[in-house]
């Protein structure tokens, strides 16, 4: 009998205000207090703990405008962490790799969790071991949410969160609670519906998830294409959205960075955008990818008054590369091409386009020969193994700067690199 009840199911694992989760691991005393994170910049709020969202602290709100409320009402501010809470979200996710092994990660804080033939029962047992191993191995408090779908398991998930009596976990199996919540779900909160598609159903009268499950197929299909069609189905418990242990293989690369401070110097931008394609190299390299094409692009502020301009151009490749001088050298012509005087530029930054991967390409005449491809990989190697081992920016390009620059980002705020900078460890005394 209960082996007929052993079923598949999707158990989609959330990191709890993950970013001030990250804080609060290496600072207990902030458990209780509210908390927000900035984004870049330190511009606007991006994370925010419990007691900051009863506060009444918007999502997205920008910082300057809360100063004063942040100080009279004693919330902490952190600038973003990025390396910290990469590190973290690693940690977790390889603590999540011991309980299946299917694991999707679907984002920095969050991961789906496939289970085969799996009894309801016994698969919230392992959902409550999942939530106090993570928290006990890394510090971080994570929900768990349990279905035969992954929207569903979203739905659950969302569930477990917001109902502190469910103990941080969720099973959401039986079609009539599935019918009884999905009624209490806004439609624009399920997985898959953006804004626009939002509007247009509750202008057609489906204001809710269950509503959305019960509208016709064909409908559905006409005006919220395919993928909506699968949304649909998932929510009447019919697995759809296919399981991705491996990420698909990106389309494009891109890295770009607000400057602290807005800058007209062609020669800061140069160095902005030099230390942007190293980085942007790096992460290329790292996917076992090639670039066969670079676009460069340069604006102003809008939020200035001061007069406005964007300018972008791009460069098809000879042959796809990852070698950092051959991007460098292409970004920075495209950069002289594109700029000009008499702006206060805000940000710059270099995108890499058609991405192939460096043992699947097509070959051309036009690649270095043999031995050249093996020398510029041994130096990438090196190179990419000493910036890992001993730190960012150990050995770069000389046209990046040394120092700080006028164009480095505000990050007043920032805690320390507690687990990936020996410098940086955190003290007992």
């Amino acid at each position: 009998m209960l082996a007929a009840q052993s079923r598949d199911f999707f158990a989609m694992v959330d990191c709890n205000n993950f970013y001030v989760s990250c804080e609060r691991v290496f600072q207990p005393a902030l458990e209780g207090k509210p908390v927000v994170v900035l984004s870049n910049n330190d511009g606007c709020v991006i994370a925010r703990s419990n007691e900051a969202k009863a506060l009444g602290i918007a999502m997205g709100e920008p910082a300057f405008k809360r100063k004063a409320f942040f100080e009279g009402n004693g919330v902490r501010i952190f600038s973003s962490n990025y390396a910290l809470y990469g590190d973290m979200s690693a940690r977790v996710m390889q603590v999540l790799a011991g309980f299946s092994p299917e694991v999707e990660i679907y984002s920095i804080d969050e991961s789906f969790l496939l289970f085969r033939a799996m009894r309801p029962d016994r698969l919230v047992q392992i959902a409550d071991d999942i939530r106090r191993t993570v928290h006990k191995w890394t510090g971080i408090p994570v929900c768990v949410g349990i279905a035969r779908t992954k929207t569903l398991a979203k739905v659950a998930n969302r569930l477990a969160k917001k109902t502190p009596a469910s103990n941080g976990v969720w099973l959401l199996d039986e079609a009539q609670d599935i019918e009884l919540q999905l009624a209490k779900i806004d439609v624009g909160d399920v997985w898959g519906i953006g804004r626009r598609y939002s509007r247009f159903l509750k202008a057609s009268g489906i204001d809710t998830a269950d509503k959305l499950e019960r509208a016709p197929r064909d409908w559905v299909k006409k005006h919220l294409t395919i993928a909506g069609l699968h949304t649909v189905l998932e929510l009447g418990q019919i697995p759809c959205i296919a399981f991705e242990e491996a990420p698909p293989p990106a389309k494009s690369l891109v890295c770009s960075r607000s400057f602290g401070a807005r800058i007209a110097e062609l020669e800061s931008l140069e160095e902005a955008l030099s230390a942007y394609v190293q980085r942007a190299a790096e992460k290329l390299r790292a996917k076992r990818l090639l670039a066969g094409v670079v676009q460069v692009f340069a604006e102003t502020s809008r939020f200035h008054p001061d007069p406005q301009y964007t300018g972008s151009g791009s460069q098809a490749l000879a042959a796809p590369t990852s070698y950092t001088p051959i991007l460098h050298a292409q970004a920075l012509r495209i950069l002289r091409r594109i700029y000009r005087e008499g702006f206060r530029y805000q940000k710059v930054g270099v995108m890499f386009l058609e991405l192939v991967p460096e043992n699947n390409r097509q070959l051309s005449f036009m690649e270095p020969s043999g031995d050249d491809r093996r020398k510029q990989q041994a130096l990438m190697t090196m190179l990419d193994k000493a910036n890992d081992k001993y730190g960012h920016r150990i050995l770069t390009l000389a046209s990046s700067g040394v120092g700080r620059k006028p164009w480095h980002m505000r990050q007043e705020r920032k805690s320390p690199r507690y687990t990936t900078c020996w410098a940086e460890l955190p003290l007992v005394k």
